[in-house]
């Protein structure tokens, strides 16, 4: 009877301990979170390594760093988002300075002919700061995850067409003659005609700005692909082109803005479909 007093106040004493070991540990785990920075790398450790304790602090290690890898491409995206804006910014105000720079010449010339040249030296630098501001705000509207486009059937071949075209002067200029190659002239995709356009459109300036030859259009299935000649294929980062102010080396000439292909992608996306390079 006395052996069996004992054990029970044995028992007793061990089913304690192990109680006030996890309300420990828990009160220890609980004070360390609370006090945790956010992103921090530190961990949970445990005095009395039981199985359970072992396992709660083993599940919130991997949480925690879960989190901290969120935190971390949290802060590249903030970073890469203000040095893509401060290069944005700065692409818009230099030709802005050169339009006040025109005008302030304009003001002190007498000569009706230098007078001339100078409103459309401004004017040109102007349309340039338009074209990067009309962007930005395609992007926008395009990247706005509440903006649903309505989809219906349209066929890509006549709004291709007509897109290419438009831009005939600019090819003619270069003397490029653009290749379109449809299995099915008539194939219908589930889209928006107003983005579809704007996709192409976005494609074929792409083309004509950093391109050094006639691109090629080519349908096959459900696939569509264009394709042009880079001088320096190197240079691009396939992987970032359709990211937002991606840019490749050299590519800030003429107003470029970074958003046309990013432009392409979100509006491809709304439609359901996929984009690569």
């Amino acid at each position: 009877m006395e052996v069996l007093v004992v054990a029970c106040v044995l028992g007793a004493f061990v089913l304690a301990f192990v109680v006030v070991s996890y309300e420990r540990e828990l009160r220890s785990i609980a004070s360390f979170l609370g006090k945790r920075e956010r992103g921090s790398n530190q961990r949970v450790t445990v005095e009395y390594p039981t199985h359970g304790v072992t396992g709660v602090a083993r599940a919130i290690n991997a949480y925690l760093d879960e989190e901290r890898c969120r935190c971390i491409a949290e802060d590249e995206r903030r970073s890469a988002f203000q040095q893509d804006l401060a290069s944005l910014s700065h692409d818009i105000r230099t030709p802005l300075a050169g339009a006040q720079g025109y005008l302030q010449l304009y003001a002190r010339e007498q000569d009706p002919r230098k007078r001339e040249r100078y409103v459309a030296e401004a004017e040109e630098r102007l349309s340039v700061m338009r074209a990067l501001v009309d962007q930005l705000f395609e992007y926008t509207k395009a990247a706005d995850p509440t903006h649903a486009l309505e989809l219906s059937s349209v066929q890509p071949y006549p709004l291709l067409a007509e897109t290419l075209a438009g831009a005939y002067p600019d090819f003619a200029e270069r003397g490029w003659s653009p290749r379109i190659c449809f299995d099915d002239e008539d194939i219908a995709v589930r889209g928006n005609e107003e983005a579809l356009r704007r996709v192409f459109s976005n494609l074929t300036v792409n083309a004509l700005r950093y391109g050094c030859g006639a691109p090629e259009v080519v349908q096959r299935g459900r696939r569509l692909e264009f394709r042009n000649p880079v001088a320096d294929p190197a240079s691009i980062d396939t992987n970032r082109m359709f990211a937002r102010f991606y840019r490749a080396d050299g590519a800030r000439a003429g107003g470029a803005s970074g958003l046309g292909l990013a432009i392409v992608a979100h509006l491809c996306e709304a439609m359901g479909a996929r984009v690569d390079a």
